[in-house]
């Protein structure tokens, strides 16, 4: 997780240790406490993997790597990188006079960063959820469109199962620990409605499409796919899921 936030800050351009802890600790909740003993090995492993390259130290005279391409309009995309990189430092190196490694993401880390932001294998953690999501402008809208959808049938299934362990549950609850139950609950809900109007948004945004994402493909008469009958099994309206958390099962009374 910690190297995909790394990457997507340094898209926004060159930055030192520094600056991307403090970036860190200041726009993702989940690696708010993020150490140096855990950020400088993150740099280090993504370096030799030739994601990330140095491109100097603040306070010295620093050029960013010019590739040539053969074409007017590469060369011009070369220059504009080369200035906004040396602007970029050159603001860098005015918040302290010791010498700081700066660092810049190559078109290996781009590769890598679209992968990882990709990547569905921590997909029932809420933290990498949000950190994808923060940087989810980086995706195509298909993309996106698929990073919410997996989001919203892991809360219908996480939904159903909470719902069930809560109306029978192993033991008698008592009063507060229902309280807690249901909350949990309830902020499985808001969850859902929360990314189903995400959900909508993305779609309204693709609406010029013949054939929107989250559309049937199937033509009248026609049998759908295995895949679209699975995920329309997992439909789950927003309102019947509010309405779902709001039931009260057998509670124990306090004496």
């Amino acid at each position: 997780m910690i190297e995909l936030a790394i990457l997507g800050l340094l898209k926004e351009g060159p930055m030192h240790g520094y600056d991307l802890r403090k970036r860190l600790k200041n726009d993702f909740g989940p690696l708010a406490n993020i150490s140096y003993g855990s950020l400088y090995p993150a740099l280090e492993r993504l370096e030799k993997a030739g994601a990330i390259t140095q491109v100097g130290r603040t306070g010295q005279n620093i050029t960013a790597p010019v590739f040539t391409t053969g074409s007017l309009e590469g060369e011009r995309a070369s220059f504009m990188a080369k200035r906004a990189t040396a602007k970029a430092v050159a603001a860098i190196s005015g918040h302290s006079t010791r010498a700081k490694k700066v660092f810049t993401i190559t078109e290996k880390g781009d590769l890598l960063f679209e992968e990882l932001l990709e990547d569905p294998v921590s997909r029932d953690d809420p933290r990498g959820f949000n950190l994808r999501l923060g940087f989810a402008k980086h995706l195509s809208p298909t993309a996106r469109i698929r990073m919410l959808e997996r989001r919203r049938l892991q809360l219908i299934d996480r939904f159903e199962t909470s719902k069930k362990s809560l109306g029978q549950p192993h033991r008698l609850l008592d009063e507060y620990e229902l309280a807690i139950a249901k909350h949990s609950l309830e902020i499985v809900a808001l969850d859902l409605q929360w990314v189903e109007s995400l959900l909508e948004k993305e779609n309204l945004r693709n609406t010029s499409n013949s054939n929107p994402v989250g559309k049937s493909n199937t033509a009248p008469g026609e049998t759908a796919p295995i895949e679209d009958i699975r995920a329309a099994d997992k439909v789950v309206s927003v309102k019947k899921v509010n309405q779902e958390a709001s039931f009260h099962p057998q509670v124990e009374t306090p004496v």
